[in-house]
C-alpha cells in the first residue's frame, strides 16, 4: 500500500466550530479535568491496515498553529474571549496523546489526557481517516465529480420543492468528519455558497474564514458526557451540563443537544430557567419528525412561542429528508438543517465510512451517550450505563454495544 506523506491537514481551524466553542468553555471551566475518548467504526469496514498512515498524519498534526490572520479573525468574533484566544495561539497538539493500533484488522484508537486537549482530536482526526481510506478506495474521484453529484441534487431539490416556499428553508454544511477530502468539501461548500441561496454556514472554521461564510455549531454530546462525572449528582449532570454552558454563553450558541440521555429525559431537565434562554434544539438520533413534535408541544406548554424558537436537525440529513421535514414544520417553528455526509462525500461508487470519536471517562470515571438510537449507544461499563438509567428515570434495555 503506498503511503502518502504530504499532511492532509494544514489549518489548525480545519474543524467544526463547537469544538473551539466548548474548548473556551472548558479553558475557564475545567482546565485541570482529565479524560479519555475512543475510535468507533459503525460500519464493517476493517480498517486496521491505514493503522501506520493515520499515525503519521497524527505526528504531522503537531506542527499545526493558528496563523496570525487565523487569530486576527477569530478575534473579531463575538464568540471568544482574549484569553482563551491568546492560549489557543499557543496550542499544539500532542501526538502522545493518541494510541493507535490494528488490531486483527480492526482500527484501534484511544485518546487520553487533559479535555482541554484532548476536546480537538475528535473531528480533525476523522476527517483524516475518512480521506486516507477513501483516497485508496477511490483514487481516481476528483473534486469535480462531486460537485457535478451536488449539482444534480440541487436540481433536483428545485423540483421536488417546486410547489412550495422555500424562502424559510435554511441550510449549513456539517461535512467535515467524514468528508470524502478536504478538497471535496472545499468544492462542495464554495459551489452552495454560489448557487445554493438557503446556504447559511459551515461549522468547518477554516471555510468559514476562506469562504466568508457564518461558522456555527454549539456543543456536542461530550459536553453532557463529561458532566456526569462532573457534577457531584448523576441525576443533576444535564443541568449542570446546560447551565454552564449558559453561564459561559448567556447570550449566544444558545442551541442544546438533547438526545445524550433520550429526548425524554433531556425534557424533564429543560424547563424555564433553560428553556427561556436557550434559542433552540438539535436533533440527532431518533425519529425526528417525533422529535419536533415533542420540542414543540414542551414549549407551547411552557406557555413559549414555538416561531421564537428554532430546531435544528441533523442527524444523517440528505436534501430529501431536510425538505419533507421542512413540509412537515415549517411556520410552525423556525427550523435549520445541518447536512455532512451526504453533501461532502455523496459521490457515485463511493461507500461514506460510519466512524466516530466518543468520550468514554472523563476523571478517570466512565461516562455514557445513550441516545435515541440504540445503535449510537456508546458505553462499555454496563453498571454505569444502569446507574445512569436508573438516574434519569429511564427503562433498562439489552447491553449497549
Amino acid at each position: 500500500m503506498t503511503l502518502y506523506a504530504s499532511p492532509i491537514l494544514t489549518s489548525l481551524l480545519d474543524t467544526d466550530a463547537y469544538k473551539l466553542h466548548m474548548q473556551q468553555a472548558v479553558f475557564h471551566r475545567y482546565p485541570a479535568i482529565t479524560v479519555a475518548a475512543e475510535f468507533r467504526c459503525r460500519g464493517d469496514e476493517l480498517l486496521g491496515d491505514y493503522a501506520d498512515e493515520i499515525r503519521a498524519q497524527v505526528a504531522m498534526m503537531s506542527q499545526l498553529a493558528l496563523t496570525e490572520g487565523e487569530f486576527q479573525y477569530l478575534s473579531g468574533l463575538p464568540f471568544f474571549q482574549q484569553d482563551y484566544l491568546n492560549w489557543l495561539r499557543d496550542f499544539r497538539y500532542d501526538p502522545q496523546q493518541v494510541t493507535i493500533d490494528n488490531r486483527d484488522g480492526k482500527l484501534q484508537i484511544r485518546i487520553a489526557g487533559p479535555w482541554l486537549e484532548v476536546i480537538m482530536w475528535e473531528v480533525p482526526l476523522l476527517a483524516v481517516i475518512s480521506e486516507v481510506v477513501h483516497r485508496h478506495h477511490s483514487p481516481q474521484v476528483t473534486p469535480e465529480m462531486a460537485v457535478s453529484q451536488l449539482r444534480s441534487k440541487l436540481a433536483q431539490f428545485k423540483q421536488m420543492a417546486g410547489d412550495i416556499d422555500i424562502s424559510r428553508f435554511k441550510l449549513m454544511d456539517f461535512g467535515t468528519r467524514r468528508r470524502f477530502s478536504c478538497g471535496v468539501q472545499q468544492a462542495v461548500v464554495s459551489t452552495l455558497k454560489s448557487e445554493f441561496p438557503y446556504l447559511v454556514g459551515t461549522s468547518n472554521y477554516d471555510l468559514a474564514h476562506r469562504l466568508a461564510l457564518t461558522p456555527v455549531g454549539t456543543q456536542a454530546h461530550e459536553w453532557f458526557q463529561a458532566h456526569q462525572q462532573i457534577s457531584p449528582e448523576l441525576a443533576n449532570s444535564q443541568r449542570a451540563a446546560l447551565q454552564a454552558w449558559l453561564d459561559e454563553y448567556p447570550d449566544q450558541l444558545g442551541i442544546a443537544l438533547t438526545d445524550c440521555i433520550t429526548m425524554d429525559a433531556f425534557l424533564r431537565d429543560f424547563g424555564p430557567q433553560f428553556a427561556q434562554p436557550y434559542q433552540g434544539l438539535r436533533h440527532d438520533s431518533g425519529d425526528p419528525f417525533a422529535w419536533g413534535e415533542k420540542a414543540i408541544a414542551h414549549y407551547q406548554a411552557l406557555g413559549l412561542d414555538p416561531m421564537s424558537k428554532t430546531l435544528v436537525f441533523s442527524d444523517n440529513l440528505d436534501l430529501d429528508k431536510a425538505l419533507a421535514l421542512y413540509r412537515h414544520f415549517d411556520r410552525r417553528i423556525n427550523l435549520v438543517f445541518g447536512i455532512g455526509t451526504r453533501l461532502t462525500c455523496d459521490i457515485p461508487g463511493v461507500k461514506p465510512l460510519n466512524i466516530v470519536i466518543k468520550l468514554v471517562e472523563c476523571k478517570g470515571k466512565p461516562v455514557a451517550k445513550l441516545s435515541d438510537s440504540p445503535g449510537k449507544t456508546i458505553c462499555q461499563d454496563q453498571a454505569f450505563v444502569k446507574a445512569l438509567r436508573k438516574a434519569f428515570a429511564l427503562p433498562l434495555v439489552k447491553k449497549a454495544s
